[in-house]
Formats: structure tokens, sequence, C-alpha cells
């Protein structure tokens, strides 16, 4: 026989603050109220769990009347887990069923979640997105929109955002970098190089500026990536994962990480037009 969840007495209590919040109504329930859910999370002085949040949230939002329990000490939420046999918090119960934290929720409304080494490709998308973004606004501020200095922004932006992720943990980008680029593989102490010089050639040519340092430098390691993906990818069919944002990114290895190349390759190829005409 299921048991109603029922909070452990704390021994820490807080006046000037609700133990409960509540949208239940004090009237008496009619057939068509909206079914109860029951949350306990930890609300504490210095620990809100985000978590717990978004469970509320997500039940509120399923249209559940929400009876929001909060875990205000470290004993008092230890006391709830060994309870109801759990080892985290928050736990979701709806009527007598317990559900689970907020991933469990989640998938008890049919809802996506993250399984542990998904890949996807919305970091890069996202770069590309925002770097798009940029180069009109730019367009827009010298009086053009859709123009070749707009194309070429938008590569430039790409290139110094996709630097920037890098450059948060180099140790971390060498390492997952190392699996596949060739010249790393020979000269180690070039994937720690790697997006210094593409930050590089990224910021000289949003400004225009030495382009005799940054053309040479975007061919030279655009080229040698997109060898190095080709044949990770196509020749030898490894299943990797592409250091293009950084380390510990969850971005498939391939056709997004030769397009970062090729368009350093070509964009430093473009570049040359400066100089020849």
């Amino acid at each position: 026989m299921a048991i109603e969840p029922v909070i452990p007495e704390s021994t820490h209590t807080e006046p000037d603050k609700p133990r409960t919040s509540t949208t239940e109504s004090s009237e008496p329930q009619t057939a068509d109220s909206r079914a109860k859910a029951t949350v306990y999370r930890m609300v504490m002085k210095k620990h809100l769990c985000p978590f717990g949040l978004k469970s509320v949230d997500l039940l509120e939002r399923q249209d559940y009347n929400v009876d929001d329990n909060w875990l205000t000490t470290r004993e008092e939420t230890d006391a709830f887990k060994e309870k109801h046999n759990v080892d985290t918090t928050p736990q979701t119960f709806i009527g007598q069923k317990r559900i689970g934290g907020y991933d469990e929720l989640r998938r008890y409304f049919g809802k996506k979640v993250k399984a542990e080494g998904e890949t996807s490709y919305q970091p890069v998308l996202a770069v590309f997105g925002v770097s798009a973004l940029l180069a009109l606004a730019v367009g827009w501020m010298l009086g053009g929109l859709f123009t070749i200095r707009t194309a070429e922004l938008f590569i430039a932006f790409s290139m110094s955002i996709l630097a920037l992720l890098k450059l948060q943990d180099v140790e971390s980008f060498s390492t997952m970098f190392l699996n596949y680029d060739l010249l790393a593989q020979r000269h180690v102490r070039y994937s720690y190089l790697y997006p210094f010089g593409e930050l590089l050639a990224g910021v000289l040519m949003v400004a225009g500026a030495l382009l005799w340092i940054a053309i040479p430098v975007a061919l030279f390691i655009g080229t040698i990536g997109a060898v190095s993906v080709f044949k990770a990818v196509y020749i030898d069919r490894r299943q990797l994962k592409c250091a293009c944002v950084g380390g510990g990114s969850s971005v498939p290895l391939g056709f997004v990480s030769l397009t970062e190349n090729l368009m350093m390759m070509g964009m430093g190829v473009w570049m040359l037009r400066y100089y020849f005409g």
C-alpha cells in the first residue's frame, strides 16, 4: 500500500519565512480541480536548489496545483532522503506516486532529457548565429546589410568566438584536439598555440589590419585542420567529438568541424585579393 509522503519535523524554524508555499485553494475541491503535486526541495540561506525551482515551474506550466515544501536545513534534508530512500532532492510526488527528480519529472511529461554523452550541434550553431547577427549589425552601421564586407565579418567573428571558447580551458581543448589533429600529434605544443592563432587571425580580419599576418595564419591552421578532420572522419571513419567549441564539447567531429576549417582557408584566400586585386 502506497504511503502519502510526509516531511519530517524540522528542528529549525524561521517564523518570518513560510515553510510551504502552495497554490492550493482553501475552498473544497471540485471534480474539475487541478491535479495535485507535492515537491520537496532544498531552500537554505546559502543554497537554493535550481532543479527544485525548475520542477515547481514545470509542474505549474503543466497546470498542476503545487504543494511546495522547503527543506531548510541539512539535517532535515538528510532525514527526508533517508525516510524516502532517495539519494537526491528535489523529489516530486503526484498523488501518492513518487516521480523522482527533475529529469524523471521531464520524462513523466514526455519531454526530452539529454542522455549522458549525447552529441549536439547546438553550441556551434549558436556561435554561427551570434556571429551572423553581429556581422549584420556592423553592416547596418556601415550602411549596407548584405554586402561582401558583412560576409567577411561573419567569418571573422565566427573565428574569434570559436577561439574564445577554446581559450576558456586551453588544457582541456588541447587534450581533445590531440585526438585528431595531425600536426598536434607530431608537435604537442601546437595544440596550445592553435586557439591563439585562430583568435589573432579573426581579430585582424575584423579590423582589416596586418593582413600579411592574418592571411598566412588562417591558411596554415585552416588547411591543416581541414586535412586532419577529413582524414579522421571520412577516411579512418572515427567517431570523435570536436574541439571546435572548446574542450568537453558535445559537438560531433564531422561536417561542421570541416566547415570551420574551410571557412578559415577560404577567408585567407579571399583576403589575398587585397594584395593582388
